[in-house]
């Protein structure tokens, strides 16, 4: 993989338009760049008046078998009358090449923002994370990885102490606060849990709102424990994380049976969030996208926060686990 693949040098308009045509698309409208750090992404109009997507995969993040999972789940889960964002068939194929690139079409679908403090739409996406999960449950991913602290933990700190991003003076305690953080986490961290295929990465951006939800961008989809599907969707204290907790898994349970000693990951899980994030950041660094989205990773101020941040995640690990009331 060349430094100009990895950073989109060579995704110009024309090598788009080339691979949209090479697949019997015919643009009618420009390109609008949407949202999308980790891969390129772009909405447009064809010549029949159809509104497609298409997504550009960053070279050298998944390979082409990982991407063909991640598609054939997105079947399954649409199969199974799951609201999602479906890769377009064409000529029996969902994933494409062209110049080196993987790419996928789907259809331009849009939707109202999920409204995180409704909790009538928090039961309808609790209803739905439980098929989506009685889907995931009929297999495991075989090419992509599962949610573990080598890679969300013990891989980012590598990262960290090479990198010249962090300044050396704050680089000590940085690193102690991580050290800390792995600590703390590591006999938390149950490798027995049932795994099951993922969402994988389930924050509210990830939904839309279409008379239901509409789940969209399986691009983190991997094998890992339910909870990690549920615990970002909670938000505000922990009576109000409670109350959200209790209305997705009563609603979830309607389709899939839910593991309730999984709750002790929902801080394990938070943790490596925290820190895989960050490595991602840093590790992406040399794209030129990353610096002018991200400045403030160039900071002191910044540094030190996140130290204070990744101690106090600490303290949080020492707190007794969310729970459910006795009735579930």
């Amino acid at each position: 993989m060349t430094a100009s693949a990895f950073h989109f040098q060579t995704l110009n308009p024309d090598t788009i338009l080339d691979a949209l045509f090479e697949q019997g698309i015919r643009i009618d409208s420009g390109l609008t760049a949407l949202n999308s750090y980790e891969n390129r992404v772009y909405q447009f109009t064809d010549e029949e008046r159809r509104r497609y997507v298409v997504k550009f995969y960053r070279p050298g993040r998944w390979n082409a078998a990982q991407i063909e999972e991640e598609h054939q789940f997105a079947q399954e889960l649409a199969a199974d009358d799951v609201p999602l964002a479906v890769p377009v068939t064409i000529g029996g194929k969902t994933l494409f090449e062209h110049q080196g690139f993987l790419f996928a079409l789907f259809p331009s679908l849009g939707g109202r923002q999920y409204e995180t403090d409704n909790l009538q739409q928090m039961e309808w996406v609790g209803r739905y994370l439980g098929r989506i999960h009685q889907t995931g449950r009929r297999r495991h991913f075989m090419h992509r990885p599962c949610f573990g602290l080598q890679e969300y933990l013990l891989d980012p700190r590598a990262l960290f102490e090479s990198s010249l991003l962090i300044p050396a003076a704050l680089k000590p305690a940085f690193l102690h606060s991580v050290d800390a953080l792995i600590a703390a986490v590591t006999p938390r961290w149950d490798e027995n849990v049932t795994m099951l295929r993922l969402h994988g990465d389930c924050h509210p951006g990830n939904i839309l709102w279409r008379d239901g939800p509409l789940f969209v961008d399986l691009d983190d989809a991997r094998n890992g424990p339910a909870v990690q599907d549920v615990w970002m969707l909670l938000n505000g204290d922990r009576k109000e994380q409670r109350i959200q907790l209790e209305t997705i898994v009563e609603a979830y349970e309607e389709f899939s049976s839910f593991e309730v000693k999984e709750l002790t990951l929902i801080e394990p899980l938070r943790a490596m969030r925290m820190v895989w994030y960050l490595a991602w950041i840093v590790r992406r660094w040399d794209d030129p996208a990353f610096p002018g989205s991200f400045p403030w990773l160039q900071d002191e101020d910044f540094w030190r926060g996140q130290t204070a941040t990744f101690n106090e995640q600490v303290r949080v690990l020492n707190e007794p686990p969310l729970q459910l009331t006795p009735m579930y």
